[in-house]
């Protein structure tokens, strides 16, 4: 498996997926091994730990969601990190080049590590939630809802 890995419901899976989060839900909560069956009479035990992850995952395919799966450790490469932001790469590059997100340059090329990535999107996150609670504070100061 690759280090990024982007991975899309068809569209018959959404249903199925729901299902299967609804199953995995109630698994998470019990204290038993968690076994899963592969079809043909083979079964396997799931580390409980790698639970919440595959409930994530289901949980974006019932919304008929694609997911991007990323190791911590992975570093990626300018498309690959624009890819992950939703973003162009001269976007990414000027995100880059302007220390909003930290990479390391090997020969000519730009690297991102996961983390500093995963950092920019919290706190991306967190300064258009503080810019919408600000816009709803004046508009109600204004009367305007």
């Amino acid at each position: 498996m690759d280090d990024v890995t982007t991975l899309g419901p068809d569209p018959a899976d959404a249903e199925l997926a729901a299902t299967a989060l609804h199953s995995l839900d109630a698994l998470i909560s019990a204290d038993s091994p968690v076994r899963l069956s592969a079809g043909h009479g083979t079964e396997f035990e799931v580390p409980r730990s790698a639970l919440p992850a595959l409930a994530r995952v289901l949980e974006s395919f019932a919304k008929g969601e694609s997911v991007t799966v990323l190791p911590a450790y992975a570093e990626l490469t300018t498309q690959q990190a624009a890819d992950v932001l939703n973003v162009s790469r001269p976007f990414l590059i000027g995100l880059l080049t302007s220390g909003q997100i930290d990479y390391r340059t090997v020969g000519t090329h730009r690297r991102i590590k996961t983390t500093s990535l995963l950092r920019y999107m919290r706190e991306d996150d967190a300064r258009r939630g503080a810019a919408a609670d600000a816009l709803t504070t004046e508009a109600h100061q204004l009367g305007l809802t």
